[in-house]
């Protein structure tokens, strides 16, 4: 299968090269931003995308998956503006993040009505425009899987069956949702490592993280810099042990790093206290060297950012 990009042609899966599974362009509250524009510098945001994509091809970044989806304020035009001004290469997704309940329009529609919504951005394209999406993007929380959140995970695993993309999830690392997800999805028929189970690095219990790699999907560590979850430190030794007990095929990292973000909990006075080295660069200035300190060889770095990215989309 070809991996559609947006605003450039499909790759083969082979050709993505160094990619980063787990970055976004941008996030917003999609109601607000409606209803109260004034409050948002579209320019801005462009400059913050811009100047952070640039960063990163710098260290030889040449793919990044963006899994902002319904919820998080997906705008493909904006996508491709980034791309034409960076040249990166984007993988946009499909699906619906949600925590709790599902916009009142899913009222009383089955789960085959939101499979459709997301077959028709693999398909179709994305907003109106030619782009389509290359992989679903399902959450879970605190809360749990409640009844609408499993609806979500139902729809992508129909959606997944008829159209062969990849699943990435949004999981919580402390209450069981990862396995949780890993478990629906799997009994829908969703073939294991074509499931990436997001922010697992959020925890050290590494008994869990294996918990899920052991039954074939891969292990998101791909939270770095967010030490409001984790410190970088602990992630950094999580991600050794995972490598020395022979899970390195399994792993992708990222940073869920979001260049502009409007969520209370991320306003700029907050992140010096819980985030102060979040970007889009902190592994290659701080993860990758440690690794390679202590032993990591290039080949295990190379799996990691090249081979399993390449398994996960061929």
């Amino acid at each position: 299968m070809r991996i559609p990009l947006v605003g450039k042609e499909p790759i083969e899966a082979k050709n993505m090269g160094f990619t980063l599974i787990h970055e976004h362009l941008r996030v917003f509250s999609e109601a607000v931003r409606f209803q109260w524009p004034h409050l948002y510098n579209e320019e801005e945001e462009f400059r913050n995308a811009v100047n952070e994509i640039k960063k990163i091809i710098q260290f030889g970044v040449k793919t990044i998956v963006d899994p902002t989806v319904m919820g998080l304020g997906r705008d493909i035009r904006f996508m491709e503006r980034v791309v034409k001004a960076t040249g990166i290469n984007l993988v946009a997704g499909t699906g619906i993040y949600i925590y709790f309940d599902l916009p009142f329009y899913f009222l009383n529609r089955s789960i085959e009505e939101i499979a459709d919504l997301f077959i028709h951005d693999i398909k179709e394209g994305i907003q109106g425009t030619s782009n389509k999406a290359g992989f679903i993007k399902i959450a879970a929380d605190e809360p749990g899987i409640t009844k609408d959140v499993e609806k979500v995970i139902r729809a992508a695993a129909i959606t997944h069956k008829e159209t062969k993309v990849p699943i990435i999830t949004h999981s919580n690392a402390h209450n069981n949702t990862g396995l949780e997800q890993q478990r629906i999805l799997v009994e829908e028929g969703v073939d294991p490592g074509k499931i990436l189970i997001g922010h697992l690095g959020d925890t050290d219990n590494t008994d869990y993280i294996k918990k899920i790699a052991d039954k074939g999907s891969f292990i998101g560590l791909d939270r770095y810099g967010l030490d409001l979850f984790l410190p970088v430190d602990k992630r950094n030794e999580t991600t050794l042990k995972l490598i020395k007990d022979g899970y390195s095929d399994r792993i992708m990292i990222s940073h869920d790093y979001c260049c502009t973000i409007d969520w209370g909990t991320a306003r700029p006075e907050l992140k010096p206290k819980l985030a102060p080295r979040w970007s889009m660069t902190l592994i290659f200035e701080d993860t990758i060297p440690f690794l390679k300190k202590n032993g990591v060889s290039e080949e295990i770095i190379d799996i990691i950012f090249k081979e399993n990215p390449k398994k996960f989309f061929s």
